[in-house]
């Protein structure tokens, strides 16, 4: 019961040191990890040891996957590749769905692309649409937010759940295909909230200027082709692997095998991602993939400081304390989502909740019942909607998705900050579901 106390010190400490002192993620994640280790009573040398073995071994699986992603992700929001996916969704849709239509085209984008950087994106489409169709700027405002949130949190190679999935070992093809699942519903249950709640809030961008169409947008096959190629060739493998062998042994499994690797796959899209840029732009690949990189460090830095914190805790007798403490209840897959919504309601980083939690739980999965590769999975997704529930004041995005769009405060807190709640039971509820007929 001691480890358990020590552990919510910590939490309540990593929390402290982060929301009002400003520490960066990483410093904290890894003083945590001392501490932990110091007043567990682990030997100081093996304590060193244990951190260093858990950074590395957290990157080595997932540190090429995060840097390839975010360069694609680069690509495709400089190259204006995220704009032409949104035309091509809204053309197929019609615009007297374009609610529909920006909900979806968020669930697409935000796969490679941050949420954030995907409204900042699209927030001039959406401007248009709202004068072109009458549709209240508020209402698109929140079903593109939430569009975007939902792949954010729940679909690799999005940095937050492909750290879970490397901190809980669970399979990345699984989590891709169950994450696509979880997040669409995520997403239209946001997009119904925005159609509830948001038809009489005013705006104050109502009257803001409209960009022009872009006339040089990439093609619709150059701009899909770097995150949906990648995607169906991992989850090519995760079925080839499968224990029935649906493709054989032979070369053909050899070759989905190989290139559906996540690291082999993602580098592919990078390498798709080349064509999107325009000779005459006035960076050269050089910089676009630097850009990437600069934004990869820090995100795998932060991933592997969680897996340094979660191999500490793996040290501890943590997973025998609480196994036994829940040994009557049946939290399950609650546990995960709980943790995860406490961590990010009270920091507001969803990416730092996943890592965090995902670092907590990964000594339990024994003791929650949930070692099987589809627990495991879902797992990783529970923490995805735990890590959505709720973004306020404390949250960039809140700020972003309020601010280009012209909300006040309080009317984001009533339609963003519910809808991320509304999306993160939605997501818990179809993933009890799925893991009672799949476990």
């Amino acid at each position: 019961m001691a480890t358990l106390i020590y552990l919510a010190v910590v939490i309540v400490l990593l929390v402290f040191a982060t929301v009002k002192f400003k520490l960066h993620p990483f410093l904290s994640l890894i003083i945590a990890s001392l501490v932990i280790g110091f007043i567990t009573g682990q030997e100081s040398s093996q304590l060193i040891i244990t951190i260093t073995e858990g950074f590395g071994s957290t990157l080595k699986s997932i540190g090429f996957i995060i840097a390839f992603g975010t360069i694609i992700g680069v690509y495709l929001e400089k190259s204006g590749g995220a704009k032409t996916m949104a035309e091509t969704v809204l053309k197929i849709i019609g615009e007297k769905k374009s609610a529909l239509a920006m909900n979806l085209t968020g669930y697409i984008v935000s796969i490679p692309v941050f949420c954030d950087s995907g409204f900042i994106i699209l927030s001039s489409l959406n401007k248009a649409l709202s004068k072109r169709t009458g549709i209240p700027l508020a209402v698109l405002a929140v079903a593109l937010g939430t569009g975007l949130y939902a792949t954010h949190v729940f679909v690799p190679p999005t940095p937050g759940p492909l750290a879970a999935a490397a901190t809980l070992n669970a399979d990345i093809g699984l989590v891709i295909i169950y994450g696509l699942i979880v997040g669409l519903v995520s997403a239209l249950s946001g997009l119904l909230w925005a159609k509830y709640s948001c038809r009489n809030v005013k705006t104050s961008s109502e009257d803001f200027h409209v960009e022009e169409k872009e006339d040089s947008l990439p093609n619709k096959v150059n701009s899909f082709a770097p995150i949906l190629l990648p995607i169906i060739l991992i989850a090519l493998k995760s079925i080839a692997d499968y224990p029935t062998q649906p493709l054989g042994d032979g070369f053909i499994k050899s070759f989905i095998s190989f290139c559906g690797n996540p690291v082999i796959a993602l580098f592919i899209g990078v390498g798709l991602s080349f064509s999107l840029k325009k000779e005459k732009k006035n960076e050269s690949h050089f910089d676009w993939v630097n850009e990437g990189l600069k934004s990869a460090g820090t995100i795998i830095l932060i991933t592997g400081a969680g897996g340094a914190f979660g191999n500490v805790l793996r040290a501890t007798d943590l997973g025998d304390t609480i196994g036994n403490s829940l040994s009557t209840w049946n939290v399950g897959i609650l546990l995960p989502f709980l943790i995860a919504a406490l961590l990010k309601t009270a920091q507001g980083s969803s990416t730092v909740a996943i890592i965090t939690t995902a670092a907590i739980i990964s000594p339990l999965l024994s003791a929650l019942g949930l070692e099987s590769e589809t627990a495991k999975a879902l797992t990783v997704l529970a923490i995805g909607a735990g890590s959505m529930t709720v973004s306020h004041i404390n949250d960039s995005y809140f700020w972003v998705v309020s601010q280009f769009s012209g909300m006040d405060t309080s009317s984001a807190l009533k339609t963003h900050t519910v809808a991320t709640f509304v999306q993160g039971i939605a997501g818990i509820i179809i993933i009890a579901v799925l893991l009672m007929f799949f476990k």
